[in-house]
């Protein structure tokens, strides 16, 4: 049926945003039996009276639940829609259609079972509370548009809380894709990470896990830029959050604007919008690395990027070098369902990353640092290193 209406004749027109509407009517996503119920026999086996014994079988012995229902493959995908895409704060209802999205390419790339859910709530506890209640239906939870700093205390509480992966891929996602890419952008220029020093332009969501990340892999130094300029410790007007990223980050002490930070930068991660300018980018080191991610606009645009760096990265799939999380939340939670981890570790993200990175180590040069989302040995790769790294760090449970 959705299908039929999705290729309706009378809907599609050619004109681009009509086939937009023509696809997304109906919704994107159905529910599909896994086996058959042809007969009385078939529907007393799948409902009453044999599903009793299953039942039975779980409340006796809980960790059957894995074994006996879609939990061990299924992920909710929740969101309260209030940093949707480029969007912002839209509401639960319009972020549907995103949260449909990212459903499609959790099946799509690594095979894993997703349900879109858009809470009509926005209080952190009120978010903890409702999605810890629908915890038992899922094998892990993505937190998916929600916006800063509360998703940092939502997912915290969470996945405390929780005894299965809980992941907000705003932040981890885009992290662990940008340090994949970083890797092999340093390679490509003859250069290993601890020789770089890097300025991330937004301190939300993405900005901070990806400082974290960079952290943990070793990089030279990193200072994260808000719109008031470097995040730093002598800052009066610092949030919890900043706080934590000014005693972090930015050895060299930087201050002033993200032009000064700019200034001698080996490596430019822009995660806020905006515009940098020219003169800025000009005073950035020889040979820099420009990842410019912001959607649809990149901070730096390409033209602009490639006149300074020796390697640039966008968000976008109409240049070489995307960095976008499909590249990482699939396999990592069909990796983290597939041994039943308890959470995701930071090794697990870091083990991520140097799959993605190594998919492409072969076929390294400035316009191929990060492989394609279509590239069918990216989610196997994550996945079987997100599962081996659960194991040696404990988490696993088979």
């Amino acid at each position: 049926m959705a299908a039929e209406i999705i290729h309706s004749p009378s809907t599609d027109t050619g004109d681009p945003i009509d086939q937009v509407f023509a696809l997304h009517r109906g919704g994107k996503l159905e529910v599909r039996a896994t086996v058959p119920v042809r007969d009385a026999d078939d529907l007393s086996l799948a409902y009453t009276p044999g599903v009793a014994r299953v039942c039975t079988a779980i409340a006796e012995q809980p960790e059957l639940v894995h074994d006996y229902t879609w939990k061990s493959t299924t992920v909710a995908v929740v969101t309260d829609g209030t940093a949707v895409l480029g969007l912002g704060d839209i509401g639960p209802q319009a972020s549907l259609p995103v949260m449909e999205g990212k459903a499609i390419l959790f099946k799509q790339f690594a095979g894993v079972d997703a349900v879109p859910i858009a809470l009509d709530c926005t209080d952190v506890d009120e978010l903890v509370e409702t999605v810890a209640r629908l915890a038992p239906s899922f094998g892990g939870i993505n937190l998916e548009d929600i916006s800063a700093p509360r998703c940092f205390e939502v997912e915290r509480r969470l996945q405390e809380r929780l005894d299965i992966p809980v992941f907000h891929d705003d932040q981890h996602g885009t992290a662990i894709v940008t340090l994949a890419a970083l890797w092999n952008a340093a390679r490509v220029t003859g250069r290993e990470i601890g020789q770089l020093r890097a300025v991330i332009s937004g301190a939300g969501a993405a900005g901070v896990a990806i400082a974290k990340i960079l952290l943990e892999a070793g990089i030279g130094d990193v200072a994260v830029c808000d719109r008031k300029g470097v995040v730093h410790e002598g800052r009066e007007d610092l949030t919890t959050v900043k706080r934590m990223v000014a005693e972090l980050t930015n050895k060299a002490r930087l201050t002033g604007s993200l032009a000064d930070a700019l200034d001698g930068a080996d490596v430019f991660v822009g995660v806020s919008g905006g515009t940098v300018p020219e003169e800025a980018v000009a005073r950035m080191a020889e040979d820099c690395l420009i990842f410019a991610m912001a959607n649809p606009t990149p901070e730096i645009h390409p033209e602009v990027a490639h006149r300074y760096a020796a390697v640039v990265a966008t968000g976008r799939s109409d240049f070489p070098n995307q960095i976008n999380n499909v590249l990482a939340f699939p396999g990592i939670f069909a990796g983290a369902l597939q041994v039943r981890a308890s959470r995701i570790t930071e090794g697990m993200k870091l083990a991520a990353a140097e799959a993605l990175a190594a998919v492409v180590a072969d076929e390294l040069s400035a316009e191929r640092v990060i492989p394609s989302p279509f590239d069918e040995r990216v989610a196997p790769a994550v996945t079987r290193a997100v599962a081996e790294a659960a194991r040696r760090e404990g988490v696993a449970r088979r």
